[in-house]
This record gives structure tokens, sequence and C-alpha cells, in this order.
């Protein structure tokens, strides 16, 4: 088979090869295990290069739509505007993203972390139907936060 698609028909490798040379172009076998074998007369280096691209644009590909996502809360926040928040939550899971939880400390809250925690262990509750804590919920200076991702 040309490099074009045009089939050549059935070839002695070494007629294969005079064609291919005359080109000057490599024969690459496609599928030795059929019968005969196929063969195709392409530039070797262009097919190379062309496969990792295709590679690259595929891994960018899968990559994407898995993004982590950040939500912050306050230790003071209200009952409706935790809820405003979790329906964020919810939407950024159904679309298949991770999203990091982080209770922000002001001030003195540091002193009663406690109170952080109780409000991670509330939101938590109120997503364990749609989400799974992937991460424990850890202390990075003065945020409490936790990883979630969907079920």
């Amino acid at each position: 088979m040309s490099e074009s698609g045009e089939q050549l028909g059935v070839l002695t490798r070494a007629e294969a090869l005079r064609i291919a040379a005359a080109e000057g172009k490599d024969l690459v076998e496609i599928s030795p295990n059929a019968e005969p074998p196929v063969a195709k007369v392409i530039n070797w280096g262009k097919y190379q290069y062309q496969k990792t691209k295709e590679q690259q644009r595929n891994k960018r590909s899968s990559r994407s739509g898995g993004d982590l996502k950040q939500i912050k809360v306050g230790l003071k926040i209200g009952e409706n505007d935790l809820n405003i928040k979790l329906k964020k939550i919810d939407e950024f899971l159904a679309d298949g993203n991770k999203v990091k939880i982080m209770i922000i400390f002001k001030g003195r809250e540091m002193a009663h972390q406690e109170i952080g925690m109780d409000l991670l262990d509330k939101i938590i509750d109120k997503l364990s139907d749609t989400a799974v804590v992937e991460s424990k919920p850890s202390m990075a200076g003065r945020n409490l936060s936790v990883m979630v991702r969907r079920k």
C-alpha cells in the first residue's frame, strides 16, 4: 500500500523495497501476521511525528474534565450560604471534577480548630450521598482542607 492509500497489490519483498527506495521512503510492515503480510510505503520520520502528536492530543483530552476545583468556606458561614456552596460542589462533582473544600480560619479562630472540624464533618455528611472523601482533612497554615470526588 502506498502512503496515499493506493493498493499496489501482492509484491515480493524485493519489489516492495525497490518501489520504496524509488520514492525515497521506507517500507513498513503494518500487519505481519496476515497472509500475505501487509506493508506500507511511508515516510517513517513523518509517521513517527504524527503518531507522537496524536498521543499528546489524546493525553491532553483525557485530562480535561477532571480538574481540581476549590471551595472556600469561612468558619462563621450561615446555613443558607452553606447550602449554596454545597450546590456548587454538587455541580463541580457532576462535571467530573474533584473538589478541595477549604475551611478558612481568621484571627483568633485558630484557637478553636474543633469548630472547623465540626463544620467540615457537617459538609462531608451532607455530601455523603454524592461524594467520597479522597484525602483526610489536613491543616495547612490557617486552612483546614479535604479533597472529595464523585462516587
